[in-house]
């Protein structure tokens, strides 16, 4: 029989990330073929496993004692003594992609995994990004990347005060992750093209909004022209742009806009 630590030969684990009792995994799924290796003059050949990566990308995560809350329809299978539970986030503050076919892009529904085992999520051509969030931290993530959080992370919607969230590639809500604990959010592109830029107090970052991943909740996100005036706006060639206010972080996704993932 295998046990939780043992991993099936055709994945293979490229990173991961633990917050107390939690431990996400990233794998990427190979294909395996058996080459002849032929020795010298007399010996006996021999055979070894060449790997082949398809693209696919799956998570495990590992719970001791702890719980994750998962988007809806992402569980491939789980075992351990575990609890399942649909959970409904009171006041809509919850989001997920299933909704998103029906033009709300939000829901009150996630599913929490609850004791110890493991959990695989579905494979997937998607890439991905870990994080964790220390006491006091408060992240804006885009609507479209939310993945799985620990259950100590507190999850809600955000509420664009400014009219001009509406214009934002974000949208008017957001959802928000508050507290300390692992998160788990989808990006276009690999981690590795992940660009994090730290922003001081009373400095400003501005950018299309379509290549931001998240951001801390202590900006004050605003949208509008590059340049003041409507001759001076056109003649830019740049539009609307997000601008953020520092202190905090942002994270960004460049080359996402352009080509795609080089990953």
């Amino acid at each position: 029989m295998h046990g939780y630590d043992e991993q099936v030969s055709y994945r293979i684990k490229l990173s991961e990330e633990s917050s107390s009792g939690l431990r996400a995994e990233l794998y990427a799924i190979c294909k395996v073929t058996s080459q002849l290796i032929q020795g010298v003059a007399g010996a006996e050949p021999s055979f070894r496993e060449v790997y082949t990566d398809t693209g696919q990308r799956q998570i495990r995560f590992v719970l001791n004692q702890d719980s994750v809350v998962l988007e809806p329809g992402i569980l491939s299978y789980a075992c351990g003594a575990l609890q399942f539970e649909v959970v409904q986030q009171q006041q809509g503050n919850f989001f997920q992609r299933a909704a998103r076919s029906s033009g709300g892009g939000e829901s009150a529904f996630g599913t929490r995994v609850t004791g110890s085992g493991e959990v695989w999520t579905e494979p997937t051509r998607k890439h991905f990004v870990f994080g964790t969030m220390s006491p006091g931290d408060s992240m804006l993530i885009d609507d479209r990347a939310y993945y799985a959080a620990q259950g100590s992370l507190k999850m809600s919607i955000h509420t664009h005060a400014r009219v001009q969230g509406v214009l934002s590639g974000n949208g008017l809500m957001q959802p928000r992750l508050d507290g300390a604990g692992l998160f788990v959010i989808e990006s276009p592109v690999s981690v590795h093209e992940v660009e994090v830029l730290d922003v001081q107090p009373g400095h400003t970052v501005t950018l299309d909004g379509d290549m931001m991943l998240m951001y801390s909740a202590s900006m004050n996100p605003r949208i509008g022209p590059l340049v003041r005036g409507l001759r001076n706006s056109a003649r830019s060639g740049e539009g609307l742009v997000y601008t953020l206010q520092g202190p905090g972080q942002v994270f960004l996704t460049p080359t996402a806009v352009a080509v795609g993932s080089l990953a």
